[in-house]
């Protein structure tokens, strides 16, 4: 993952969203907007506690996807008040990475809701310098614990890539930059073998984009005190399952 750029600027940027979050926590921590029925937002919008930990973040996740696997669904922060509530200021427990693949929709498969989680979605979770930078806003300006690179079953985009690289066909326009990002999990894959290179491919992406943001020069000290955890997993479009690959905090 390309964490390169200009130190300097990106200091400042980040210590600008730092402010700017604080600023905005302070303005919201002293006048809650009311809800439509004359009610504080906070009696009914937020049933749930923010999770403090990755450990924490990480069982809130589990816990809806084991909801969504069931059906048996809370459909939590949906509603009005929980709209008004965030809507000065968000604080959400995780970061997902996930691909653009309509069926792989993360805050409908954790069975959460508004401001819970960061969403970036890219074909394959391909990454690159924006990808990147999206993906530690939350841990570096919010305190966000938990971060999820999150591959699926019969991903188009790696299944593309994949034939693409093979054949040394590039794809059309700047579809073959999601190709040259995906190299690095197809090369992992020809090593590894197996007899569905397409989903071997898909889940060394996953590891691979993981443990690049694991060490990255932003994130790793977070990680090395425990204030973030970077998990890779896998989700079953047949099962709606979410399994996980690497990094579950203890």
């Amino acid at each position: 993952m390309d964490s390169t750029g200009h130190p300097d600027r990106r200091a400042l940027l980040v210590g600008g969203l730092a402010v700017a979050t604080v600023a905005l926590a302070g303005c919201s921590s002293t006048s809650a907007a009311p809800s439509a029925s004359g009610a504080s937002p906070t009696s009914s919008a937020s049933p749930e506690a923010r999770p403090a930990t990755p450990a924490a973040a990480f069982a809130r996740l589990v816990d809806g996807n084991k909801r969504w696997v069931s059906g048996d669904l809370s459909h939590p922060d949906r509603d009005p008040d929980r709209r008004q509530l965030v809507a000065q200021i968000q604080e959400p427990f995780g970061s997902i990475l996930a691909c653009i693949d309509s069926r792989v929709p993360p805050e409908l498969l954790f069975d959460t809701g508004l401001g819970d989680l960061y969403v970036m979605r890219t074909g394959g979770e391909a990454v690159g310098p924006v990808v990147t930078g999206s993906v530690e806003y939350g841990p570096m300006t919010s305190g966000t614990p938990l971060i999820v690179v999150l591959g699926h079953q019969r991903c188009g985009a790696i299944e593309a890539a994949y034939k693409s690289i093979r054949a040394g066909k590039p794809l059309p326009g700047n579809l073959e930059s999601i190709a040259k990002a995906l190299r690095p999990a197809y090369e992992q894959a020809v090593r590894e073998g197996g007899t569905d290179p397409v989903e071997t491919m898909a889940r060394a992406q996953v590891t691979l984009t993981a443990a690049d943001l694991r060490s990255n020069q932003d994130l790793a000290p977070l990680v090395g005190k425990g204030a973030l955890a970077v998990v890779g997993a896998y989700y079953s479009l047949d099962t709606g399952k979410v399994e996980v690959l690497a990094g579950a905090p203890s």
